[in-house]
């Protein structure tokens, strides 16, 4: 019975013991869940085969409920990012051997959805702490701790930029920065002073120069190795120190000294200052103002500062010759008061405050004459000028003389205007040659049949006669239109003039009588015909215009034996034979101080639109090419007189060309051959034809250069000579000898035109058979002209 007491107690015994342990189990199981909740950071149990065994809460909440371990979900976020992917292999690896540790890496800012601190995601990369601890007593197991550290490596890299800064700052100032102990050794020497000195920061700093080893100035015995002055009670003064390259530099250094607890100089604070380049740098801007001075000051254009209201604070010499007047007289002027009235809105709209062209940029170029009307336009450019606050300071007005430049614009202008009557005038001539080259080739084919004695002889002549006369008048509009071909032979000045005078007389008018002088003996002279026209004609031309009320213009001619040579202003003429024209006007004359600038091509004294310049300056290039030489002499309000001289020809050559002449009017012009006749007009092809088959040869008519091709392509006898106009329809001439010349190399060719030889010669290679025959042209010269091409 006892026993089975006993038994019974010992029962109650132990299950009042298991209660108490169950109870304590529970207490401390409750107390290690509370704890762990507890814990901020997200931890984790992970066991080798990756199974989570245990978490707290917070992991939960960071990872947003992601259920999976701490190494595979961070490894999810920095996939990508090698160096992070491989710190967070290593730490797992160690993990595994048994070994801890921890590591910081950034993952893409927003990895988690949710932090402890309840932080909204940045842009960027947020950075972790992650910790892994191997469980000793559960092998395998590895207890991970995650936390975000973002707001530290923040701070850390904002207090690391600030420290960067300050760094910088010390040590690349503009001004040296030392600091040395109480036996002059250097504590610090920044990098600007290092330089200044030539030495590197470990030589100041690690004692190896001391102060006194870079004062190049003689320091009084006994000086402090801290005092560069020699007088340590002073805290400011001025020294050479050895620089760089070994020449010394001013320098103002400023100290203060640092006492220890006991009173000893622990250190200096010294400022230094290079007193040398702050001198040169002041020498340098001194030269930069000087030299913006100079720049403003000799600008070939006008400059104007002006203010706001557009009155002037300074203008430059350029502006002061443009206006013709001094500096000091323009200051304080309105910019208004120095332009026309009718240009004065335009630059006043441009200089409006609110003006959007001119707070955008440079305001678009204005066109201005100045006031006081002599006529001179400027080109304006006005820039806007700013204070320091970003306000309206005033304008920078630059004048361009524009006034050359709008008369050479006018000119050119003028001189399209004469080169369209030119074409038209040469238009004009090339038919008017069509038509007389039938006119006198058809009066000579009459003259065939009706000799001397014939009652009709007479009348023919009178219509070649007058032909003759119309094609001198054609030659002297082709010269007037400068595209006559230059040929220059033996002339007789006189008959020039007489041939002249008609279309002279209707140039200058009713109002103006024209004389004419001839004198004896004038030789001969060796020029073109057409030039020497041009130039009669320029004069005459100048000369009524200087005598719009009326006048008398004469023009003599007489033979001059200089004896000594003749000097005027650039002209020096040499003794010999001459043969002068001189062409007179009772008009208003020239003034004295233009009378050097007259031969200047563009120079014109006559308002604008009644002249091109160009008048004059012919006249004197033309006589300077013939050999001559010209010379005026002027009296205002009494007339002008141009003198021209232009060197006899030699007896002998004028005898050779007599003799020739009279040897061409001689010689038999028949011969014998097959031409082809190319040419579009019928009459002038009639009559070339009929007086070519006078002559003894075949010739073949084509009135078209396509024509003339089918012709030659079918042609089976040999052409001795192909004669074809130059203008035609489609094919023309000079395409025409192309086609003809690839089949027929060695092919002799005469153009026939009524327009200058230059006009087409161009577009063909040099080549000796080709010739030119100007219309209008005789039936003597015709055959002339071919039987000397054929018996070449």
């Amino acid at each position: 019975m006892l026993e089975l007491l006993c038994f019974a107690l010992g029962g109650l015994a132990g299950a009042l013991a298991g209660a108490a342990a169950a109870r304590y189990w529970f207490q401390r199981h409750s107390l290690c869940r509370a704890v762990f909740a507890a814990v901020p950071k997200p931890w984790q149990v992970v066991s080798g085969k990756g199974r989570i065994l245990l978490a707290n809460p917070a992991l939960e909440a960071f990872f947003a409920g992601d259920a999976r371990s701490i190494p595979e979900m961070l490894a999810e976020q920095v996939q990508g990012d090698v160096e992070a992917s491989g710190q967070l292999r290593q730490l797992a690896e160690q993990a595994r051997e048994g070994v801890a540790g921890s590591v910081e890496i950034r993952v893409p800012s927003g990895s988690a959805i949710a932090t402890a601190g309840g932080r909204a995601p940045a842009e960027g990369y947020d950075w972790r702490f992650v910790a892994a601890y191997p469980l000793a007593d559960h092998p395998g197991c590895v207890y991970w701790v995650v936390d975000d550290i973002t707001p530290r490596r923040q701070m850390e890299q904002i207090m690391r930029e600030e420290q960067e800064r300050f760094v910088d700052l010390l040590e690349n100032a503009p001004v040296g920065f030392y600091s040395c102990d109480a036996e002059g050794r250097f504590l610090f020497a920044n990098h600007t002073l290092c330089e200044w000195l030539g030495l590197a920061q470990n030589d100041l700093e690690q004692g190896r120069t001391r102060l006194h080893d870079v004062v190049q100035d003689a320091l009084p015995e006994g000086t402090c190795a801290f005092d560069p002055f020699g007088d340590q009670e002073r805290s400011q003064g001025e020294v050479r120190l050895k620089g760089a390259k070994g020449e010394g530099f001013r320098a103002s250094i400023r100290q203060d000294v640092v006492l220890d607890e006991i009173g000893a100089v622990a250190r200096t604070r010294s400022v230094v200052r290079d007193l040398s380049r702050e001198a040169a740098m002041a020498t340098a801007l001194e030269e930069s103002e000087q030299r913006f001075e100079q720049l403003f000051a000799k600008a070939p254009a006008g400059i104007l500062l002006i203010d706001p209201k557009g009155m002037v604070q300074e203008c430059n010499e350029a502006f002061s010759r443009l206006i013709g007047k001094p500096a000091q007289e323009v200051r304080a002027v309105s910019v208004f008061d120095l332009l026309s009235q009718d240009d004065v809105a335009p630059l006043r709209q441009v200089l409006q405050p609110g003006d959007s062209g001119v707070e955008a940029g440079p305001a678009a170029p204005l066109e201005a004459k100045l006031a006081g009307g002599e006529g001179q336009v400027c080109t304006l450019y006005v820039n806007r000028t700013q204070g320091a606050d970003g306000s309206l300071a005033g304008f920078v007005v630059h004048f361009i003389d524009s006034t050359e430049q709008k008369n050479l614009e006018q000119q050119f202008a003028q001189s399209q205007k004469m080169q369209a009557v030119g074409q038209l005038a040469g238009g004009i001539a090339h038919d008017f040659n069509n038509l007389l080259t039938a006119m006198i080739g058809f009066s000579d084919l009459l003259l065939l049949r009706h000799r001397p004695g014939d009652q009709s002889f007479a009348d023919i002549m009178q219509v070649k006669q007058n032909a003759n006369r119309a094609a001198n008048l054609v030659r002297q509009l082709l010269a007037f239109s400068r595209q006559q071909t230059l040929q220059p032979r033996l002339l007789n000045i006189t008959d020039i003039l007489a041939e002249l005078s008609h279309l002279l007389r209707r140039l200058i008018g009713e109002n103006i009588e024209l004389k004419m002088n001839h004198g004896r003996d004038l030789g001969m002279i060796k020029a073109d015909q057409g030039q020497l026209e041009q130039v009669i004609i320029n004069l005459a031309v100048n000369a009524r215009d200087a005598m719009q009320g009326g006048g008398v213009l004469t023009i003599r001619t007489a033979s001059v034996q200089v004896e000594k040579e003749r000097k005027s202003k650039d002209e020096t003429m040499p003794p010999g034979s001459y043969a002068l024209i001189e062409v007179e006007d009772n008009g208003s004359g020239i003034p004295a101080d233009i009378l050097d600038r007259i031969f200047d091509p563009f120079f014109s004294t006559k308002e604008v639109g009644a002249g091109t310049g160009l008048g004059l300056s012919t006249v004197y290039g033309i006589v300077k090419q013939t050999g001559g030489y010209v010379f005026v002499e002027s009296n205002l309000d009494h007339g002008t007189v141009f003198s021209i001289f232009l060197p006899q020809a030699a007896e002998e050559d004028v005898v050779e060309s007599i003799a020739d002449a009279e040897a061409q009017d001689r010689r038999d012009l028949t011969g014998a051959g097959t031409l082809m006749l190319v040419e579009d007009e019928d009459a002038v092809r009639a009559f070339s034809a009929r007086a070519l088959r006078n002559k003894g040869y075949n010739v073949l008519e084509a009135n078209s250069g396509e024509t003339a091709l089918e012709m030659l392509n079918g042609e089976q006898e040999p052409i001795d000579l192909l004669v074809t106009d130059v203008v035609m329809p489609r094919l023309d001439g000079p395409s025409l000898v192309k086609e003809v010349r690839a089949q027929r190399p060695d092919l002799k060719v005469i153009f026939i035109s009524g327009y200058a030889e230059d006009s087409f010669r161009k577009r063909l290679d040099e080549d000796a058979g080709i010739h030119f025959l100007p219309k209008p042209f005789s039936l003597k010269q015709l055959a002339g002209k071919v039987k000397e091409v054929l018996g070449e």
